[in-house]
């Protein structure tokens, strides 16, 4: 399940609908392209300010998920996170050397809360497993 969550997400960041382009956009400032989002819903459709907000984040709850459960040196708060904003920042960072997509670091904000969410799941799965055990 975790390979076939890799090449969706693969083809989701680097293939579908998404060429090299000599003109490049890119974002550094944090909340620059969240806030209009948020202050000023009217001026975007529904399908933008969806995909822009929702969709940065619940495409990346299976990360939270996935994460802590392969790897149990990532089962702290802390370590989690450090590990998944590196890895985001790595797809940011290949997206700005490919010039497919953009570097965005709202999209790494709103990608970092998805896995967040996902991570609070497992953590809520593993204390209920612990506490039925007990």
């Amino acid at each position: 399940m975790a390979v076939l969550y890799l090449l969706i997400m693969g083809i989701l960041l680097f293939v579908s609908g998404r060429t090299p382009s000599m003109y490049y956009q890119y974002n550094l400032v944090p909340f620059e392209t969240i806030r209009p989002l948020l202050m000023e819903r009217e001026r975007y459709n529904t399908d933008t300010w969806v995909k822009n907000l929702f969709g940065n984040i619940v495409l990346f709850i299976p990360l939270g998920i996935w994460i802590p459960w392969l790897f149990r040196r990532c089962r702290t708060f802390l370590t989690f996170t450090s590990t998944v904003v590196l890895l985001l920042l790595g797809v940011e960072v290949t997206q700005l050397i490919t010039r497919v997509g953009s570097f965005d670091v709202d999209d790494i904000i709103l990608n970092t809360i998805g896995a967040w969410i996902g991570y609070t799941g497992f953590k809520l799965v593993l204390y209920s497993q612990k506490k039925t055990r007990n």
